[in-house]
This record gives C-alpha cells, sequence and structure tokens, in this order.
C-alpha cells in the first residue's frame, strides 16, 4: 500500500484494534493464474498473530490460497473532502479514510471439531451481549451438515500495514474548518470521519 509519511499508522496494536473494530474484510489472492478476491468476516487472535475465517466451500478460491501470499484489506469510515471547505479555492478535492492491510500465509482447517470451535468463536464475536442465540443450541446434525458446505483457514500474519488519511498534511486550521463541516451532515461515514480528524488534531496541539 503506498503511505506517505503523513499517514502511516506505526503503532501496531493500534491496527489491530482496527481489525476488531472494522472485521468484515476483503481477501485477495490469485486463483487460475487471475487475481481474485472474496468478502467475508475474519477473527483476529493476538496472541497469535493470525487472522481466522472460513470459505463457501464451492468457492474455489481457498483450493490453491495456501500455495501464495495472501493480502486481506480491512476498510474503515471513508468520505469525500471538498476544496470549497478551505479558506481558499487554490486547491483540489481528496478523499481521508482509514484502511489496514495484512499480508499472510494460509492454512486451511477441515477439522469438522476445529470448524466449530470457529464457528462459535465467530458467532459469540458478533452477537450482541443480550443475545438467546449459541451454537451449542443447534442441533449437532444440522451444524454437521451446514458445515460440509464450508472450510475454515487460518492466516498467520507476515506483515501488517496501516494508512490513516485525515487531512494531515494540511494546516491545522485547515482541518478544523473540515472538521466542522463534517460535522453537519447526517452521514455516518463523515462524522466518523470528523471525530478522527477531531482525535488527530487534539493530539498535535497537546504536543
Amino acid at each position: 500500500m503506498y503511505i506517505p509519511k503523513h499517514f502511516k499508522v506505526n503503532d501496531e496494536q493500534s491496527m489491530y484494534d482496527f481489525i476488531k473494530d472494522n472485521g468484515f474484510a476483503t481477501l485477495f489472492s490469485y486463483h487460475n493464474q487471475k487475481p481474485y478476491a472474496t468478502h467475508l468476516p475474519l477473527m483476529l487472535n493476538r496472541k497469535e498473530g493470525a487472522l481466522y475465517g472460513h470459505f463457501a466451500r464451492p468457492n474455489q478460491q481457498w483450493k490453491d490460497a495456501e500455495s501464495q501470499e495472501i493480502l486481506v484489506v480491512f476498510q474503515g469510515p471513508h468520505c469525500y473532502i471538498s476544496p470549497s471547505w478551505y479558506e481558499t479555492n487554490q486547491a483540489v478535492p481528496t478523499w481521508n479514510y482509514e484502511a489496514v492491510h495484512v499480508y499472510g500465509s494460509m492454512k486451511l482447517i477441515e477439522d469438522p471439531k476445529e470448524l466449530f470451535r470457529l464457528l462459535s468463536k465467530m458467532v459469540e464475536k458478533y452477537e450482541s451481549p443480550n443475545s438467546t442465540y449459541t451454537m451449542n443450541d443447534v442441533d449437532p446434525t444440522y451444524i454437521n451438515g451446514l458445515s460440509k458446505g464450508i472450510i475454515g483457514f487460518k492466516i498467520d500474519i507476515t506483515k501488517i500495514e496501516g494508512k490513516q488519511k485525515l487531512s494531515q498534511n494540511h494546516s491545522v486550521e485547515r482541518q478544523q474548518l473540515v472538521i466542522e463541516k463534517l460535522e453537519h451532515t447526517s452521514r455516518e461515514n463523515e462524522k466518523k470521519i470528523a471525530e478522527l480528524m477531531k482525535q488527530n488534531v487534539q493530539r498535535v496541539l497537546k504536543k
């Protein structure tokens, strides 16, 4: 990923936090000698430095993914930034966003017990705290039948890089003008970018 120095995220723990909060990712590999991507939820095991997930078995990407380097892209909030918000119109539009790229090697998980543990942990992560649903309550025969249609995997992380493009290459005054505009919108992405920009500005002002 191209990352100018203004936008580079150096703290590994903050990138892990980002993955935890933005777990629906895009997994890239080469399949049949062509770029191939699958959109899917992933879970991070910080202690192992690994990602876990599963493919639908008919999705052929898993058949050759073990033999190559995998790229996983986690996307956060993003939005358009208009130069009309600046103190001068002698500027160009841009786009602010957050993203983390993870590189690694894949190992497939086909053991039924290990696959069930993986699915249970994923359900536990995404179900609300007061949910009454657990995998343990589902008929094992039904689970076993569905499990035959998926194949689990583990990605051992070999490299992780993060980018936080939040107008850091502009003056604090200009960043504050952008924040003000973004805060007056009803769109969720814009509000999230405004909050992230505000946090960055506060850190700069404290130095």
